[in-house]
């Protein structure tokens, strides 16, 4: 069973996004293990500097390095990143599976991902060329790793 990890950078405060993502997460133990690991979101002053974005940006990106798990294929999910369907995701989730028995899948904080992060990644991938808070984008992913898992072992869940 592949061990999956959704590195986030920020707490879910609102208690539907929270319910949403249980809901997930208990559908997907049927498929992966996965552990969701909640990296501090760095505070900025309340019209931060390029400068002060660019250091919380970086320090963010050392807590989500750090929480890597070692010899993990990481996803960066990005706005920059490549598009695909669902089935593609699921077959690209496949492919990596074949190489790696652990996956991250990282989702920045309000300012998105540190370009180390971005850099060190295996895959950029991007949910959509919209732009979504990053506490839904959660949601968003657990959901589409589940239509993933069920389009590989053949569930009714995608139609």
């Amino acid at each position: 069973m592949l061990d999956v990890t959704l590195i986030c950078v920020g707490k879910l405060k609102e208690d539907f996004y929270r319910d949403a993502c249980r809901e997930y997460i208990k559908r997907l133990g049927a498929y992966c293990r996965l552990t969701v690991t909640e990296v501090p979101e760095e505070r900025r002053s309340a019209n931060p500097s390029p400068a002060e974005t660019a250091a919380c940006l970086s320090r963010e990106g050392e807590a989500v390095k750090n929480a890597v798990p070692r010899g993990a294929a990481v996803i960066a999910l990005c706005v920059e990143g490549q598009g695909m369907s669902s089935e593609d995701f699921a077959g690209t989730l496949n492919g990596l599976s074949r190489t790696y028995s652990k996956l991250a899948l990282v989702i920045g904080g309000s300012d998105g991902l540190a370009p180390a992060v971005k850099d060190s990644a295996r895959l950029r991938l991007s949910m959509s060329s919209m732009t979504f808070p990053h506490h839904l984008a959660r949601v968003m992913v657990l959901e589409q790793l589940y239509r993933a898992f069920s389009i590989l072992n053949g569930g009714k869940y995608h139609k």
